[in-house]
């Protein structure tokens, strides 16, 4: 479920809050594949199926940034800021992947607003995400995003 602020002001309400837990999203291998293509990045515990299924994990594993990448699809799903003129990435404070994601696994997100603070023209967020596999111990990700909205 979405929460959604009107402009910046509102945004600023919601520091501290926990925004909730997105949808489950397949990790497929076309999905490994087309992040392989699109990144050069062709290693053989993601795209060759039979050798990865002799590998240390068993099956093909996404691409640690994969999954990193899909982060913001997730976060769209559980804050939409709109009356807002722009929204950009603004980078990571830290980020660790602690679980493989092997293909088939269904990922999601679960993140906290931990804090609004002006910046010129807008504000800039710090979200803590944990990036969850079902069924693992572990998660795939955890990481704090930095974004800005500007007005």
């Amino acid at each position: 479920m979405s929460i959604t602020v009107n402009g910046i002001d509102e945004l600023k309400k919601l520091a501290g809050s926990d925004l909730g837990t997105s949808e489950w999203i397949d990790v497929t291998q076309e999905r490994i594949n087309t992040f392989a293509d699109a990144t050069g990045d062709h290693q053989w515990i993601h795209v060759d199926e039979e050798k990865a299924k002799e590998g240390p994990f068993g099956a093909p594993i996404a691409h640690g940034y994969l999954t990193l990448s899909l982060f913001i699809p997730l976060f769209t799903e559980l804050l939409d800021v709109q009356g807002v003129t722009t929204k950009v990435n603004y980078g990571l404070n830290k980020v660790r992947f602690p679980s493989p994601v092997k293909v088939g696994s269904r990922i999601r997100l679960v993140a906290k607003l931990v804090e609004v603070e002006d910046v010129k023209g807008g504000v800039q967020i710090t979200v803590d995400g944990t990036v969850e596999v079902e069924g693992g111990a572990k998660p795939a990700a955890v990481l704090q995003s930095l974004s800005r909205f500007y007005a």
